[in-house]
């Protein structure tokens, strides 16, 4: 039957179409016609959330709702190839008993399914992470290593805790076969979240400026040293260790947008069982960025501050956003440079 409609709603439907302004409607539609007749406007930018750790844009504010986690890697030959490293936001690379190196890397704005091999944890990690806070992942360790971790803010896992955050790969020897599932020990929910940035960096169309270097060695002993070279057309530095270039188990160069080398003490002897880098204080730093070093140092009022570079003129060091690597040289070992 057809719906008759009384005077009154007629009335109703003629007032609510007279107040309508002309061309409105109840879908949002566009036409030639009317974006020809509407008043320019201006849009300013939204501001886009930025990760504290890599400086890179972060649009979806993924590293603003975790914390940071630092994971313990093996640095040995039997533990080559590494899972992971190259998505971690920050390494740092120590010195342990024996002269040998093992990473700390630091991980945030990228949480790889598979990293490691996992190591043992050293005192020069309480010094690192103790700015950082968030959760820290190691294999075990000596006494002495855990009761100084013990006392840093960070959240403590290792196998017997982790869960399937942790597995071992039959097809490696023990002990270069534990790894660590990142996105899953992310989860553990460390503090503080965001993590605080640990260095300052360049704004866009900013350049580092500074001799020019092809390619830097940092002069860890016992056949640890290090040789970066840069590279042009990535703006990077390629890492090389133990006489090739340093690839990831999927074949990806290990390859950081910066490189810092500091001159630190080893409190206890380099390379001697229980001791560790002092990593508060002052010394000699070199910051390696866009394809040219900057001399300068390093300070760190206490434990709980970030460390601060500047140059021979006591400004702050902007870094190139991406990946940096910081490396733990003892004041008994050298940098050599070779310039371009």
């Amino acid at each position: 039957m057809p719906r008759v409609v009384s005077p009154l709603a007629l009335v109703l439907l003629l007032v609510v179409a007279l107040a309508q302004p002309a061309g409105a409607s109840d879908t949002a539609t566009t036409s030639s016609t009317t974006t020809t007749t509407q008043p320019t406007t201006t849009t300013t930018p939204r501001h886009v959330y930025v990760d504290p750790l890599t400086g890179l844009p972060d649009p979806h504010h993924l590293t603003e709702h975790r914390s940071a986690l630092t994971i313990k890697i093996d640095n040995t030959p039997q533990a080559m190839p590494q899972y992971g490293v190259q998505e971690a936001d920050v390494v740092y690379e120590e010195i342990v008993e024996g002269g040998i190196t093992r990473l700390a890397a630091i991980f945030d704005s990228q949480l790889p399914t598979v990293v490691g091999p996992v190591r043992s944890v050293r005192r020069t990690d309480r010094e690192i992470v103790f700015p950082i806070g968030g959760i820290f992942a190691f294999s075990g360790g000596a006494q002495y290593a855990l009761r100084s971790i013990a006392t840093a803010p960070v959240k403590l896992y290792d196998e017997s805790n982790s869960g399937p955050a942790m597995f071992r790969d039959p097809n490696r020897p023990v002990p270069h076969n534990l790894f660590a599932n990142a996105l899953l020990l992310m989860k553990k929910d460390g503090v503080p979240r965001p993590t605080r940035p640990l260095f300052t960096y360049l704004a866009p169309g900013q350049f580092a400026h500074g001799p020019k270097v092809r390619a830097f060695t940092v002069g860890f002993e016992a056949g640890y040293a290090v040789t970066y070279t840069w590279n042009p057309s990535a703006r990077r530095w390629d890492r090389s260790l133990f006489g090739s270039l340093e690839k990831s188990a999927n074949g990806v160069q290990l390859a950081p947008k910066n490189v810092i080398v500091m001159s630190v003490n080893y409190v206890g002897g380099v390379g001697v069982i229980d001791s560790y880098a002092q990593l508060v204080g002052s010394g000699p730093a070199e910051v390696f960025t866009g394809g040219v070093v900057q001399h300068g140092h390093w300070s760190r009022s206490n434990l709980y501050h970030r460390t601060v570079f500047t140059n021979d003129q006591g400004k702050v060091i902007r870094l190139a956003p991406g990946q940096t690597w910081v490396e733990l040289l003892s004041n008994t070992e050298r940098v050599t440079i070779v310039p371009r």
